[in-house]
């Protein structure tokens, strides 16, 4: 199996398909990328001899959110493509297949929610684990709200939420947000060793077993999803909203004034 496009490329190790994010160094999100995406963790569904998947990105970020230094952060000619993004996030969400993401810096904000669609995290030291939604005076989106707890329990998950605090790959290792922490130099290779220990099983009784672990995972991240956006519908027309946007674009702490 090979595909390419301008952002995402798939290429195959024996039974284990490596999918490459290529929009360095930020591989910002968009309704577009995520789409093609999910279009590519479901050729990898359709194909019995593909048994898991690796998903990488090229440049210094993992992922690193919306990039709201643009006017359309999430792509295309709308302001809000949100709801489409969610769209996406769901599809991803309801692939059949195991995946180990490797994490070789930030993932934040639906970076993090990306991060959080697979099954495992491999992260090199210099990963960064971010939920920085209140800190553009925004709502968790991409079904975090959901995913995070079910990762690291409520307790962690909030934390992260309300403070929008950077989480380093250790901690997030203690956490149980990351499964293994390499040298970057070895992040690949490390992704690619668990992804092929996966392989290595009955693939019917591992897709069925995955399944019945994420029980609804989908299902809930839709749900969520929705209760995130009507949210976020409404903080985006706030003065608090515009000033946190700024703040990020200038890498200053937001002056909000709870309006």
């Amino acid at each position: 199996m090979s595909q390419a496009d301008n952002e995402i490329s798939v290429t195959r190790d024996g039974a284990v398909a490596i999918i490459e994010i290529n929009r360095p160094p930020n591989n910002h999100v968009t309704v577009e990328l995520m789409r093609h995406l999910a279009d590519a963790l479901q050729l990898v569904d359709a194909e019995r001899a593909l048994r898991c998947s690796v998903l990488v990105s090229a440049g210094k970020a993992f992922c690193a959110g919306a990039d709201f230094s643009s006017s359309t952060p999430l792509g295309g000619g709308s302001e809000d493509g949100t709801a489409l993004l969610y769209q996406e996030a769901v599809r991803l969400f309801a692939t059949k297949k195991p995946i180990v993401a490797g994490v070789q810096g930030a993932a934040v904000g639906a970076g993090l929610g990306l991060a959080l669609v697979a099954d495992f995290r491999v992260a090199a030291p210099e990963a960064r684990f971010v939920a920085n939604f209140v800190k553009l005076g925004f709502h968790p989106g991409f079904g975090i709200t959901h995913t995070l707890p079910r990762v690291v329990g409520m307790q962690k998950a909030t934390l992260m939420c309300l403070t929008g605090r950077r989480i380093k790959a250790e901690e997030a290792l203690e956490w149980g947000l990351v499964d293994e922490v390499v040298p970057l130099a070895e992040l690949r290779e490390a992704a690619m060793r668990l992804a092929k220990e996966i392989a290595e099983n009955a693939p019917l009784a591992v897709e069925v077993t995955r399944a019945t672990l994420r029980a609804e995972l989908a299902d809930m991240v839709k749900s969520q999803t929705g209760r995130e956006h009507a949210e976020q519908a409404v903080l985006r027309k706030t003065r608090d909203f515009e000033e946190g946007v700024r703040a990020v674009r200038e890498r200053r702490p937001g002056n909000f004034i709870g309006a």
